[in-house]
């Protein structure tokens, strides 16, 4: 199957809820799609996020992850996905931020970090790190079609969907054909 990193795919606002978020169906285990299952796909997704993350200008140039840290930025990316998720849930637990906290520091022991370029498993930590500390958690929200993590930017914090163009349309287009099939024909 052939697959393009578009800018849909960083509709979380932050690079670490885009990482979590290439886990598509987390949690439907018959369609779940793992994005990174290909190396060249998450090798590509670093060149993608240096053009379509919200957080690219914090970063600088991304360097793929290198295959001897990949596990490392994998259980970063789920402590990330269930701690944030338990957040927006108001489950947030002690244990799921030591955990999150735990697998950040283990990424970052790993990289001294430089002026010119970033590997993507620091940088992501470094974006997880600040979802952590952000003064307005209430801003961290799930989307009601897809269920990926968003960071709500809005100025009203009113934002439904991780992305209008696609969840967004999705949803009201499914709302307008379930009311036209409900009104009899003229």
């Amino acid at each position: 199957m052939t697959f393009a990193w578009t800018p849909h795919r960083f509709s979380g606002g932050a690079l670490a809820l885009d990482i979590a978020n290439s886990i598509v169906m987390r949690f439907d285990e018959e369609r779940r799609i793992d994005r990174y299952a290909d190396p060249a796909a998450l090798d590509g997704f670093a060149a993608a996020a240096r053009e379509f993350s919200a957080e690219r200008h914090l970063f600088g140039e991304l360097e793929p992850v290198s295959p001897a840290d990949r596990p490392a930025f994998f259980t970063l990316r789920d402590a990330v996905d269930r701690h944030f998720r338990a957040v927006v849930l108001g489950r947030a637990s002690g244990a799921l931020l030591a955990d999150l906290l735990d697998a950040i520091s283990t990424i970052t022991r790993r990289h001294a970090l430089s002026a010119q370029s970033t590997p993507l498993d620091a940088a992501a930590a470094r974006s997880a790190l600040s979802l952590a500390t952000l003064s307005e958690p209430e801003r961290l929200k799930i989307c009601p079609n897809c269920k990926w993590l968003f960071l709500d930017r809005s100025r009203n914090r009113s934002r439904n969907w991780c992305d209008m163009a696609v969840c967004g349309n999705r949803v009201k287009a499914s709302r307008h054909y379930q009311r036209q099939r409900k009104e009899p024909a003229p």
